[in-house]
């Protein structure tokens, strides 16, 4: 989402780390540069404008102009004042301390309500809770149906009732059992509806007062750009909002609403999702979003993300390998599956600093996720165990064989081999605490 962002920024901020002076005239030049990209990414105009004085003061003012890298200084006031404008710190969600919290996900029709509240009580599973879900929507008939599916596949409990019963007998009965099996959380998925629609607004309003939730989270559709900000603005008015909920943050959307969204209503963003798998929602970090759209990655998120796949137990094993030497095919497409559970390999380079512009490549993009990524599986999968194991046995015979059995060519099956043994070079190099000059260590997939 923040590709296009990222790169103009980082084009106007390199106007002043090339600099060994810098002027006040440059301060301003830079300022007109960000203010463009800012604009282009669908930013609120008057966030923008916020944003761009409160930089150029803070230049001038910490003398930046005197400073011996003024370029490096001007990034990091941007870095603070776009973590600033996010909303400066993580804001948890307020637990209650009689029965289970009961939490309520609103949201537009079509905003992905139902899956974020399945994707909600995943992630408060994976951290010790036991929530409960169920539904208020009577209007969907499949929304029950839809909540209950998700909720199998989690293994979490799901309170339903038919389209007969009122929305408020729903909620109300949900949190009983909940509270008669102590569950710590309550999350109560409502009915889209839409701003203008009076009735429906009055229900949930209604909705609200009846059960008194301790969190009403908005589920915000970041691709609808800055109206995202408009709507959570009307539907607080209706109904107090605690947090919001980004949503499609892997979208192609330029990303004004999420930069938008928390100074335009000063609602904290709580959690974000990149996918529409079902997959625990993210926990919103405002600076390590400011630092990866200036392009200085994530290497925290990446190591918390590192731990939810990663075995141990199993790494260990693996560096023993490494230093042996026998490292075979099969534990390398082992690490690559593992890799692959921590998201799109783009977004794992976009967290590694100074990788961004891989990231942001669209060649590397193919590479990383397209077809590229099946061929190397296929080619691994199409050899025998011996193989695998001992890729040194596989002559020109073996390679043609190969080649046919995963539709792909000798010269494919050939390349994936010199530049699997480039890295095991590499990779036993450095559990050796030496890092050797091999050729193609950057690349380690065909078409790098």
């Amino acid at each position: 989402m923040f590709d296009r962002l990222s790169q103009r920024l980082d084009a106007a901020l390199k106007l002043m780390t090339r600099r060994g002076v810098v002027r006040e005239s440059d301060v301003d030049e830079a300022m007109r540069e960000v203010r463009r990209a800012l604009l282009e990414a669908d930013v609120n105009f008057k966030v923008v404008k916020e944003f761009t004085t409160r930089v150029r003061e803070a230049c001038l003012g910490q003398k930046v102009l005197e400073s011996v890298t003024p370029g490096q200084l001007i990034i990091k006031l941007v870095q603070d004042e776009l973590t600033n404008i996010l909303g400066a710190e993580s804001v948890a969600l307020v637990r209650s301390t009689i029965g289970p919290t009961v939490v309520l996900v609103v949201g537009l029709q079509g905003s992905g309500k139902t899956t974020t509240a399945a994707k909600l009580a995943l992630q408060l599973q994976n951290a010790g809770e036991t929530p409960l879900l169920t539904t208020t929507d009577t209007k969907r008939p499949a929304a029950v149906d839809q909540l209950v599916t998700l909720a199998k596949k989690l293994e979490v409990p799901v309170h339903q009732e038919g389209q007969q019963s009122q929305v408020g007998h729903i909620a109300r009965n949900a949190i009983d059992k909940a509270t008669a099996a102590k569950q710590s959380f309550a999350i109560i998925d409502t009915a889209g509806r839409l701003q203008i629609d009076d009735e429906m607004m009055d229900e949930i309003q209604h909705l609200a007062q009846h059960v008194k939730p301790d969190e009403v989270l908005f589920v915000a559709d970041a691709m609808t750009g800055q109206e995202a900000a408009a709507v959570a603005t009307e539907f607080n008015l209706r109904v107090p909002l605690t947090g919001l909920v980004l949503t499609k943050l892997d979208g192609d959307a330029r990303g004004g609403a999420a930069l938008s969204i928390r100074s335009v209503t000063g609602i904290p963003i709580k959690f974000t999702s990149s996918t529409e798998k079902l997959e625990p929602l993210e926990i919103f970090h405002p600076d390590r979003l400011a630092s990866r759209i200036l392009g200085m990655g994530d290497v925290v998120t990446l190591v918390e993300q590192a731990q939810d796949v990663i075995d141990e137990e199993a790494a260990l094993q693996l560096e023993k390998k490494f230093r042996k030497g026998s490292f075979g095919l099969d534990d390398f497409l082992e690490q690559l599956e593992q890799v692959k559970k921590m998201g799109p390999l783009s977004r794992v380079l976009d967290m590694i600093p100074g990788m961004s512009n891989l990231a942001h490549n669209q060649d590397v993009k193919n590479a990383l996720e397209g077809d590229q990524m099946s061929r190397v599986t296929a080619i691994i999968l199409s050899m025998t165990p011996q193989e695998r194991t001992n890729p040194e046995v596989i002559d020109g015979s073996r390679r043609k064989r190969i080649a046919q059995g995963s539709g792909t060519t000798p010269r494919e099956v050939n390349q994936l081999l010199n530049q699997f043994r480039d890295m095991r070079k590499m990779m036993k190099a450095i559990s050796e605490g030496k890092l050797p000059n091999v050729p193609g260590q950057f690349g380690g997939l065909p078409g790098f």
